[in-house]
């Protein structure tokens, strides 16, 4: 075991956080990053064994070009003094295992368990990785209600363990007339049971019987010794989930019956079709659905230092632009969905009014915002939208315009002086760029830059999302008689980005395109405030959303 205080490469060994087969969890923290995670040092088994190990680094690689907000983020591999170790991101919460130890749980919340886990199993089925032992162990929930799959590609380097009995069965080797395949027993499909090739519909056997077990109360296929469990697996059915929970409809428990067949040809196809299924049946998200939205922002008691009667009119057409570009993709990206109308309110936390600015993630599932306090101190909150629930982000007092990763994962805002970053599961925020005491908003790229306006009389500028040295990224025109760039916003292909040109002449004012590579900016329309682009998720033409 690593003592408080030692040095594993660059990162400092803070404290033991578990230990198991697959090796010690250390708190740990970064220097170089100036952030606290985990690290899992890998037994000595395993790091003495050359092929394992370049097994599992080729795998963990894999893994960790993930950028998913359901998937656990790896930072690092390495090893130092003969430990060979893995770095991720830290995680606050418990495992799934933890949460259905209690019996099963209510149905909505296990279903929007379940759908974070086929979103985040689609990305990893996109780039060619299926998991292979996914199970409550592997699932980890975090505090704020992210689901996170843990272990892409460990399954394959954890040794047999006993003969398999008892409750909780670990990941091991078992014998077929094929080989040897790795897996939990209750947990593998038919197929992976019989040493046969395995594909994304593989993990989405292991997903039915995870979501049985949540909804249920009761493992799936659990039997006495694990030559039963594996019997039960290739010939039985579970219990109807109706037997134990009268809370589950008929269609959600054939969305589990379809997960479970023994016939892969008869399961989902596909993890985004698992989730597109969950998600019309139990209508959790309304991303699928053509959505009207009402919000009401109730006015702060707190006045902001600056003229509220001038920034009325900007501030309800940029709530109208934002409300626009929201609906506008939820209704773009299902267009062939017609009828449901979804109204919710973005009611403040208790003692703090709603601020000026909001955003929602790009995945769609949260609304960070600006909220004042009463001693007008702003500070950044997140809410999930099925949620009327929100969280305070420690950290960002003085916190404006906030702006969001691709990845859903982080929130980039100023305050202070500073551009700041900061990560929405917990964390000290990081400074990024000095800018002035008014700034114009930021966009941050796929590729991990950052583009943002200094100050109300500037260019706009780029930067790392990492932090690093910040650079002007436009000219301001003068034959157009320009002043400032403005409400820059990031186009899809991350090195095309919207801006908003404004100048002393307002005839020329507008929405201009520039690029990362530099060039001459093409204008696109006139206009009197920034814009917003909604991309087609079907891969045709997006839609540009101004005022």
């Amino acid at each position: 075991m690593l003592e408080p205080g030692t040095k594993l490469g660059r990162y400092d060994i803070k404290s033991l956080i578990g230990a198991g087969g697959m090796g010690e969890v250390y708190l740990a923290s970064d220097p170089k990053i100036g952030r606290e995670v985990a690290i899992k040092v890998l037994p000595s088994d395993v790091a003495g064994d050359a092929e394992r190990l370049a097994r599992f680094e080729q795998e963990a690689q894999a893994a960790g070009a993930l950028n998913h907000p359901n998937i656990l983020a790896i930072y690092d591999i390495d090893t130092h003094d003969g430990c060979t170790y893995v770095v991720s991101e830290l995680l606050q919460g418990d495992t799934l295992r933890w949460q259905v130890g209690g019996g099963p749980l209510a149905v909505r919340r296990a279903t929007d368990y379940a759908m974070q886990v086929a979103h985040g199993l689609a990305a990893a089925h996109e780039k060619g990785i299926i998991h292979r032992d996914l199970k409550p162990e592997n699932l980890f929930v975090t505090k704020d209600g992210r689901v996170k799959i843990l272990d892409f590609g460990l399954a394959k380097l954890t040794e047999p363990d006993g003969n398999g009995g008892g409750t909780e069965m670990p990941t091991r080797r078992i014998k077929t007339g094929s080989g040897t395949i790795m897996g939990t027993a209750g947990y593998m499909s038919p197929e992976q049971l019989r040493g046969q090739p395995v594909d994304a519909r593989t993990d989405i056997f292991s997903f039915g019987a995870v979501l049985y077990e949540m909804l249920s109360g009761q493992k799936a296929f659990l039997r006495d010794s694990a030559a039963d469990t594996i019997s039960a697996v290739l010939r039985e059915d579970p219990p109807d989930l109706s037997d134990t929970n009268e809370a589950v409809n008929p269609g959600l428990d054939r969305v589990v019956r379809r997960c479970l067949e023994k016939n892969r040809e008869q399961r989902f196809h596909s993890a985004s079709d698992l989730a597109f299924a969950l998600e019309a049946l139990t209508g959790i998200r309304t991303a699928d659905s053509n959505a009207t939205a009402i919000m009401t922002a109730p006015v702060s008691a707190v006045t902001r230092k600056r003229d509220w009667r001038t920034m009325v009119p900007w501030a309800a057409a940029a709530l109208c632009l934002m409300a626009a570009a929201v609906f506008g993709w939820l209704y773009f990206t299902r267009a062939e969905s017609r009828g449901e109308v979804v109204r919710f309110a973005i009611a403040p936390p208790p003692k703090v009014g709603i601020g000026e600015a909001m955003a929602i993630s790009p995945d769609g599932r949260y609304l960070a915002f600006e909220a004042v306090g009463t001693n007008g101190l702003t500070t950044l909150w997140v809410r999930p939208i099925d949620s009327i629930e929100s969280r305070e982000l420690t950290g960002t007092g003085g916190a404006a315009l906030p702006f969001w990763s691709p990845d859903s994962r982080h929130l980039a805002f100023f305050a202070d002086g500073e551009l700041k970053r900061i990560d929405v599961a917990g964390g000290p925020p990081q400074k990024l760029a000095p800018v002035s005491a008014d700034t114009r908003g930021g966009s941050w790229s796929s590729n991990g830059t950052i583009i943002f306006t200094p100050g109300v009389t500037e260019e706009l500028f780029k930067i790392a999302a990492t932090g690093g040295v910040a650079e002007p990224v436009t000219t301001l025109d003068e034959k157009r008689g320009q002043t400032s760039h403005r409400w820059p916003d990031f186009l899809p292909d991350g090195r095309h980005f919207l801006y908003f040109g404004r100048g002393n002449n307002k005839e020329l004012e507008g929405i201009f395109v520039g690029s990362l590579d530099g060039g001459e900016p093409k204008f696109v329309v006139g206009s009197k405030i920034r814009a917003e682009f909604v991309p087609d998720a079907t891969g045709g033409v997006g839609r540009l959303l101004f005022v």
